[in-house]
């Protein structure tokens, strides 16, 4: 490995005290926020110069340290590259007159949106995403909806990474746009059943999601009409319809509570109706069936959740039906209505499999496979009535494959298998599921992907990858970047810890509020085991993790030191006491639900302060650790891994690489360009790579 001989940047110290609940917090790094960090989102080039200076250095720095990585780098990037067919296309998707898709053209970064008559005809292009993004050093397509009569579309755009989008009304016959222009939207919009509304929400100064407008075409955002408030900062709204496009429905909801309102989209001017006011702790979420609604809830300790019935004219909790009752250990991920049919994907045991049932007599079937790990989804539908479900299925050694399944038949027809140009052949690697203790005795499931003829002697470096909040469950499906890591002799991993919902929702409320540290100790325990298990050594693991995941990184970084190598934290979340104390930042009070309100509890504070990365660095030996953030990302703020890492370079007490790269053009997401995206990705594994003298490995 070769280490840089510049000095890394120091960031100047200034102490902030504040005393909460009688706890003095200090805070050395507190000036790294900008105080005018709500314009930087809107407009990067208004970051205060010091701030931007230090930021530049650590960018600086880690250019130098990745030196010895370039050609590496560009060979992964190639590699990268060549597994993605370039002119890639979509299933075509059928709706109303048209089948709609998606296509690329070789060496384009985004997609072209397209539409051929059902009845015959010439190829229509809508959208070319590539001239949109032209000149802009950021790009994000967000909504594109459909007008009713398929002439108009009401398409959003963020060119700075920050989600703020703003929406335009464009002609499908023209190609053109038209005047007028709907500002810091939240990107998706719905229409009304005579195509005259489009109903979309707007985002307030502090990116917050409140309130929902109705705009009737033709006219300008200001004269719009407010059609719904949401008063209470914690909570998210959003705008959707249901399959049959009978209703439009403004959602309200956090991590735990929800409550819908309804208006008729035949009727849009009148005002929305509520369904069943919000219970803390009471989900619900609705579809629209002939003369009754069907509605996935966990009402009544329905902790997997049920589906339920209610009739259109009155769909308040005391007329709700069991229609599938509550099973518990089989957690309903989601469902499908259709005419005729009621699809739901449900998970056991880590597995999904899909369940079709007749609304005509109720007779079900299941649709499943084989393999020990696999993942399941439903595909683009937009059709109401048809006999056609789409769904996918990939597992990480089967490439991404469609069908057109039809459920009267039970005809199973492949419509498209993810094509891998540079090759990939499926019977040279070995996918397996085990399950390693916890501490308390749990058992948390793990994905292995590694070649056949890797060495299971412990030699072989691992890089394991953790998220375990909000209920995400880590889907076991392929990866074509995974396998630059792979054929280069790693063992890759996914822990399917507590905070995720992989073993149903008690897997998820076992791993959040005050017993949040349940899913550190898994991902620790997973390390642990398949050391135990003999294939791999401590301290030879990189692990990896984004956003909430890379607050997994930091706490195990603090944690267990020496379980690893490496440690890749991407846009993570590593300030989270200090930004749960914030109620000015956009997602704060939504996420009090998941984390808890240290500014009103005692007790949610302390806990938070006994795993929050950043509160809990102290003076010992850490592993490589390479950050990344995004100047514009309005989840996790760039501050958290700059105030994470001036403080790592202080106490570590080893000799190993600490790296900060902040995007100054991105969010998130990252990179938005597919191809960007990639050189990103290279450059993590590049680094892994690097720091397990792997960089010379076929």
């Amino acid at each position: 490995m070769t280490e840089t001989k510049m000095a890394p940047p120091v960031a100047e110290k200034r102490p902030v005290t504040e005393t909460w609940h009688g706890h003095a917090k200090q805070d050395d790094y507190k000036w790294l926020k900008a105080e005018n960090w709500q314009a930087v989102m809107q407009d990067p080039s208004l970051l205060p110069q010091d701030i931007r200076s230090y930021l530049e250095a650590e960018n600086a720095f880690t250019k130098t340290a990745m030196a010895s990585t370039e050609a590496l780098q560009a060979a992964l990037f190639a590699e990268l590259k060549g597994r993605i067919k370039e002119d890639d296309q979509s299933v075509p998707s059928p709706d109303g007159p048209y089948v709609y898709s998606s296509s690329f053209v070789i060496g384009g970064q985004y997609p072209l949106l397209k539409r051929t008559p059902k009845a015959g005809g010439a190829e229509e292009l809508l959208f070319d995403c590539n001239q949109l993004a032209k000149g802009k050093p950021y790009f994000s397509l967000g909504g594109v909806a459909r007008s009713p009569d398929h002439r108009l579309a009401a398409w959003s755009q963020d060119d700075k990474g920050s989600e703020f989008y703003e929406m335009r009304i464009r002609e499908f016959a023209s190609g053109k746009d038209r005047d007028e222009v709907l500002q810091n939207t939240s990107g998706g919009a719905t229409w009304s059943a005579d195509g005259q509304y489009i109903f979309y929400t707007l985002q307030d100064e502090h990116h917050r999601p409140l309130k929902s407008y109705r705009h009737r075409l033709g006219t300008q955002q200001a004269d719009d009409v407010l059609v719904f408030e949401e008063k209470d900062t914690g909570m998210f709204t959003g705008l959707g319809s249901t399959h049959s496009e009978r209703f439009i429905i403004i959602s309200v909801h956090d991590h735990d509570t929800s409550e819908c309102w309804l208006i008729d989209s035949e009727k849009p001017l009148e005002q929305p109706k509520l369904v069943a006011a919000r219970v803390p702790g009471i989900e619900y979420e609705m579809e629209h069936h002939g003369d009754r609604f069907i509605i996935k809830t966990n009402i009544n300790g329905a902790e997997d959740y049920k589906l339920v019935t209610a009739p259109v004219s009155d769909p308040s909790p005391g007329n709700w039906v069991d229609l599938v009752p509550h099973r518990p250990g089989i957690f309903l991920v989601g469902f499908a209505v259709f005419k005729d049919w009621l699809v739901r994907l449900e998970r056991e045991n880590a597995l999904p499999r899909i369940i079709v049932r007749n609304m005509t007599n109720g007779e079900e079937h299941a649709i499943a496979f084989a393999e020990e790990a696999y993942s399941l989804g439903f595909g683009d539908m937009r059709e109401f009535e048809t006999d056609t479900l789409r769904f996918s299925y990939s597992s990480p050694t089967t490439p991404s494959q469609v069908f057109d399944y039809n459920m009267r038949t039970r005809e199973r027809v492949l419509r498209k298998t993810q094509e891998v140009p540079s090759g990939h052949d499926p019977s040279q690697y070995v996918a397996r599921r085990l399950l390693a203790p916890a501490h308390d005795g749990e058992q948390v499931p793990v994905t292995l992907l590694y070649r056949k003829d890797v060495a299971l002697d412990g030699s072989a470096p691992l890089w394991l990858y953790g998220y375990g909040s909000y209920g995400i469950s880590m889907p076991s499906g392929f990866n074509t970047n995974i396998l630059s890591l792979v054929n280069r002799g790693f063992i890759y991993a996914v822990a399917h810890i507590r905070g995720g919902q992989e073993k149903g929702r008690r897997w998820y409320k076992s791993g959040k509020l005050d017993k949040k540290m349940n899913t550190f100790r898994d991902f620790i325990s997973v390390g642990e085991h398949l050391v135990k298990q003999g294939l791999t050594r401590r301290g030879e693991i990189v692990a990896q993790g984004g956003s909430a995941g890379g607050l997994l990184m930091g706490a195990v970084a603090n944690m267990a030191p020496d379980l690893f190598k490496a440690i890749v934290a991407e846009v993570p979340f590593v300030d989270a006491l200090t930004t749960m104390l914030d109620d000015t930042l956009p997602l704060t009070p939504p996420e009090w639900p998941e984390w808890g309100n240290p500014i009103e509890d005692k007790a949610a504070y302390e806990t938070i302060a006994a795993y929050a990365p950043y509160e809990n660095v102290r003076a010992q030996a850490y592993p490589h650790i390479f950050a990344l953030g995004g100047l514009t990302d309005p989840r996790v703020t760039y501050w958290e891994p700059a105030k994470w890492m001036a403080k790592l370079r202080i106490l570590n007490t080893s000799a190993n690489m600490l790296l900060l790269k902040i995007n100054m053009g991105a969010g998130h997401g990252g990179a938005s360009g597919r191809f960007d995206r990639l050189k990103e990705v290279a450059e993590v594994y590049a680094f892994g790579l690097m720091v397990t003298g792997k960089m010379n490995a076929a």
